[in-house]
């Protein structure tokens, strides 16, 4: 009995080690070896690492090791993603991304050094950029667009495609603009005019979920009529009728009286 006490204990310690092991998360695997990089050292390391990896293992690779250099340096965040952009351009987008959700206040100077790197990217970093840190779109565009200016087309469709929201209004513009991207500042600038002057279909819907109908609105007078006065206010005493003859002075010489 004893024996038997035992073995059932033991299963149900190793199981719960093992569940307590997949609840756990995972310690990242290239903090060892990129804690002891020294920090001039750490881009290159870091790109180091992942060109180093087989290539359907990068991406997992990439997010691994961008989340493990810029957690022990997040200064050298830019550094870190455009070494790795350059060292492999495949990559660039995703430790984009990656990075910038790390540190979101760094979004546009990380998008802006992933592009130089990665000029042929300038589209995939703008939508991975603009998808970790919508609320910078603007400033990711343009950081984007200043790295690559003959990428502006691309940036402008990439932040389309992230900012499903804004996508009509992009349309427009670019419809108004014949097509072409004059800049992407002005183009994303006009964009967020059409999109404020313009309801979307969550506006035009009640809370009962049926469609707003237009209220016709009253026409307000140009000029105003005179007040309505006080109410009527009888007279006192009993109305009598007024003659000629008996109506006020009589002048000398009579009613009829002509002075000669």
């Amino acid at each position: 009995m004893k024996r038997v006490t035992s073995v059932v204990l033991s299963v149900v310690f190793v199981l719960s080690c093992n569940s307590f092991g997949k609840d756990a998360p995972k310690a990242n695997p290239f903090n060892e070896t990129l804690s002891a990089v020294p920090a001039a050292e750490l881009p290159a390391k870091a790109a180091d690492l992942i060109l180093q990896t087989k290539t359907r293992s990068r991406p997992n690779a990439t997010i691994n090791v961008v989340r493990s250099a810029v957690g022990l340096n997040p200064a050298a965040a830019p550094a870190i993603v455009g070494a790795i952009a350059k060292a492999v351009p495949d990559m660039a987008a995703l430790a984009a991304g990656t990075a910038a959700a790390e540190q979101p206040k760094q979004a546009s100077a990380i998008a802006k050094a992933a592009a130089a790197a990665a000029p042929s990217k300038a589209g995939p970093i703008v939508l991975a950029v603009c998808r970790a840190v919508p609320n910078a779109y603007r400033d990711i565009a343009v950081a984007v667009s200043q790295a690559v200016p003959g990428a502006s087309k691309e940036i402008v469709n990439a932040v389309g495609t992230a900012m499903p929201d804004l996508k009509p209004a992009i349309a427009k513009a670019l419809a108004g603009y014949g097509g072409n991207v004059p800049s992407v500042t002005d183009t994303l600038s006009q964009a967020a005019i059409i999109s404020q002057s313009q309801p979307t279909a969550a506006n035009d819907l009640t809370a009962s979920g049926q469609p707003v109908v237009a209220k016709t609105p009253t026409a307000t007078p140009m000029f105003r009529g005179p007040s309505v006065g006080p109410p009527y206010v009888p007279l006192s005493g009993t109305p009598t009728n007024v003659t000629s003859s008996t109506s006020g002075e009589v002048p000398p010489g009579g009613r009829n009286y002509a002075a000669p």
